[in-house]
């Protein structure tokens, strides 16, 4: 299982905080730095300096790191035209080298379209969307160099488009799709993905929409095992009980919701909560780190839970 660093941005940071830990992340051993892609503060919290966008901080780390991938989980298709989205990440792949993942979906927090002057399709026409900007911009990834590429949909259409420029990777950056839906997107995710993500579930309710993506790629007539599997909690480590709740405090976590919706303990109790994933198939495993000041508590998982499930 490899572990990838996934922080939240919209509930209060800079880029040079994301800077700071994305270089942590590289510097730590993880294998990816992932950031969602909001545009406000979510609760009580001030979300102070504001929002910064997901693909222009992607572009900037993508030149001040190295090793580490980077990503979305995920980009909404509603605040971006899938050309313009497709040009971006094909650009931000080639200031990386090729290590850009694009994690993208439905959408779903109507407020932040509310405060940004966003359109807010019900969640038929968001899915509508999504479906379009996922055939279009892989078209556009995938249409040989020197041909054009025309889209005629619902909401979307294109003429003779150059298709340009092109990602590094071949046939194409990763896309991620991800979650709880129990036909289109286990669909969409056996068509386009080359990632599941499960979201933030315990084990049984993860295993319950593996198995529906598995029999989405039997019906699409795709194996399986081509498709990664994932899964995301907010994770508080601690050498001890203390530490532990000192952390599980600090992010506004009770004990008692850790343990209902997140990851937490010390390192050995952090390995055996992952393990238990791990045994139903979880490939890449997403810390999401609330605290990007607490730089001590990546080190800690690095060396004291990385070791013990990668």
């Amino acid at each position: 299982m490899l572990l990838r660093i996934f922080t939240e941005p919209q509930q209060g940071a800079s880029y040079d905080d994301l800077l700071t830990v994305a270089r942590k992340t590289e510097d730590c051993g993880f294998d990816a730095f992932f950031r969602s892609d909001h545009y406000l503060v979510m609760g009580e919290e001030d979300g102070l300096p504001g929002p910064t966008d997901s693909w222009i901080t992607l572009a900037g780390l993508a030149r001040e790191t190295q090793r580490i991938r980077l990503g979305t989980l995920v980009s909404s298709a509603t605040f971006r035209t899938p050309g313009v989205l497709a040009i971006s990440v094909a650009q931000v792949d080639q200031m990386s080298g090729g290590r850009v993942e694009l994690g993208l979906g439905a959408g779903w927090f109507k407020a932040e379209h509310e405060a940004y002057g966003i359109e807010f399709p019900d969640t038929v026409g968001r899915f509508d969307v999504l479906t379009e900007q996922l055939e279009l911009i892989t078209g556009l990834w995938d249409t040989p160099v020197g041909e054009k590429y025309n889209f005629d949909g619902k909401h979307y259409q294109l003429t003779d488009s150059p298709a340009l420029p092109k990602p590094v990777q071949q046939p194409h950056p990763p896309i991620i799709i991800g979650g709880a839906g129990k036909k289109r997107t286990p669909a969409l995710a056996a068509k386009y993905a080359a990632e599941f993500n499960a979201g933030f579930k315990p084990v049984d309710e993860t295993k319950v929409l593996y198995d529906r993506v598995r029999a989405a790629c039997e019906a699409e007539g795709r194996d399986a095992s081509t498709l990664k599997l994932s899964a995301a909690h907010r994770v508080v480590v601690g050498k001890d009980d203390a530490e532990v709740k000192r952390r599980a405090d600090a992010v506004g976590w009770s004990l008692e919701e850790l343990a209902e919706h997140g990851v937490g303990g010390t390192p050995d109790q952090v390995v055996d909560q992952l393990g238990r994933f791990a045994e139903i198939g979880t490939e890449h495993y997403y810390v999401q780190i609330m605290d990007l000041a607490d730089l001590d508590h990546l080190d800690l998982i690095a060396s004291e839970v990385l070791p013990q499930v990668s």
